[in-house]
């Protein structure tokens, strides 16, 4: 199964956010574990990484991390038919509808994150945490 990581996932293992992080981590140790496919966006990447330098404040350590999120994830780019489709979509929030779009491209069987609502309408399945550790 292949599941795009909305940003927030990663962040709530990296930054250790109670109560999230626990459901957060096993679902990472699922994408170590090759029992999931772990896909980030691009933005996300870059996203993470800021978020990480200024949690850290360290450049170093904010590298170190993303360098083991490569080794994790794969990384989809989020192209110019990402972007104007989200334009076109339904979804309102404009950065979960390009999510949305870049999970569609890549095929991806569904997205995880913490913010479902956000993410209605999709024609891609999305999942809080707990509902994606639930299946078989």
């Amino acid at each position: 199964m292949t599941v795009l990581f909305d940003t927030c996932i990663v962040i709530d293992v990296l930054q250790k956010r109670t109560p999230f992080c626990d459901q957060a981590m096993r679902l990472l140790e699922a994408v170590s574990d090759r029992k999931i496919k772990g896909v980030l966006t691009a933005k996300s990447i870059t996203d993470i990484y800021y978020l990480m330098r200024k949690n850290l404040h360290n450049e170093e350590q904010a590298r170190t991390l993303l360098d083991k999120l490569f080794l994790l994830f794969d990384i989809a780019d989020t192209c110019r038919s990402d972007c104007r489709n989200a334009l076109l979509s339904a979804v309102t929030d404009y950065e979960d509808a390009v999510m949305i779009q870049t999970a569609k491209r890549i095929n991806a069987d569904c997205i995880v994150t913490r913010n479902i609502k956000d993410y209605q309408p999709s024609d891609v399945p999305v999942y809080l945490p707990e509902e994606l550790l639930r299946l078989p």
